[in-house]
């Protein structure tokens, strides 16, 4: 019991190092494989009939969702693919609740899907960022 608890406050104490040194990109980052994370613990809990842990996994899979990724939309910057991302986040969360409610874990996975998708794109992003930076500047001779 010990050693478990001693993993997870090393745990808990390398991600909030890494927030504070990452970048606002990566953060966003890290805020998908949290929300994907807690999507996977609730799955192994519903397996398992684990109610009380379902809805812990869950909850925090939906404030993850509701209060980092929804909550920093720069909707004057972003304008129309801002506003898609917070009705899909929106989305999202209802469906969470359902599968919390539904005990569905299809439900579970195909809120995963979606952001595995978003992960993806947004990983993407950060690379033809880097690769753009990396080049180099042409010159006029």
């Amino acid at each position: 019991m010990h050693a478990r608890n001693a993993i997870n406050a090393y745990a808990q104490v390398s991600v909030q190092t890494g927030a504070m040194s990452a970048s606002p990109h990566k953060l966003i980052a890290m805020l998908y494989d949290g929300a994907r994370a807690a999507i996977a613990r609730a799955k192994f809990h519903l397996e398992g009939g684990n109610i009380a842990e379902r809805g812990n996994a869950i909850s925090k899979a939906i404030d993850i969702i509701d209060n980092g990724l929804r909550a920093v939309l720069d909707h004057e910057a972003g304008g129309e693919i801002s506003a898609n991302l917070e009705a899909l986040y929106e989305y999202m969360v209802r469906r969470l609740m359902l599968a919390n409610l539904r005990r569905d874990a299809a439900l579970l996975a195909e809120v995963d899907t979606l952001l595995e998708g978003l992960a993806s794109a947004w990983a993407q992003i950060d690379d033809s960022a880097t690769a753009a930076e990396q080049q180099p500047a042409l010159q006029d001779n």
